[in-house]
């Protein structure tokens, strides 16, 4: 599967944006989603996850409460709500697929990448 990112910019703190990503060349719906993000001089880190049925999500605790994942099986899309943004939430935001059951959290248990949309929040 392909997936295309898009969304990011600069906003200040407080403020809100959403992301999405859109996939093609797969069938959307048996994919678990992933959002990470990746801050300058730091790893990949996990974000949030949905399962394939839009049922289950999963956040790290930096974000929880403040961003939120869904999916349009339909439209082939995956979004991440990102409200009260920090400046320490500036990073590139990349989208992933991966198969099987459970939402990963680790970079390697997926095997599709988005090419990743900057996000920049300014005190």
């Amino acid at each position: 599967v392909q997936l295309q990112a898009s969304g990011g910019g600069l906003v200040q703190a407080g403020g809100s944006l959403r992301l999405s990503c859109a996939a093609s060349g797969g069938t959307f719906n048996r994919y678990n989603m992933g959002w990470f993000r990746q801050a300058p001089g730091k790893e990949r880190e996990f974000a949030a996850g949905i399962r394939w049925s839009g049922g289950t999500t999963k956040y790290a605790d930096s974000v929880k409460g403040r961003f939120t994942i869904s999916r349009d099986n339909a439209k082939n899309t995956v979004y991440l709500q990102m409200n009260s943004l920090k400046p320490e939430d500036t990073a590139v935001y990349y989208c992933a697929a991966r198969g099987g059951v459970e939402i990963g959290v680790r970079t390697s248990e997926y095997g599709s990448w988005g090419q990743g949309t900057q996000v920049t929040v300014s005190s």
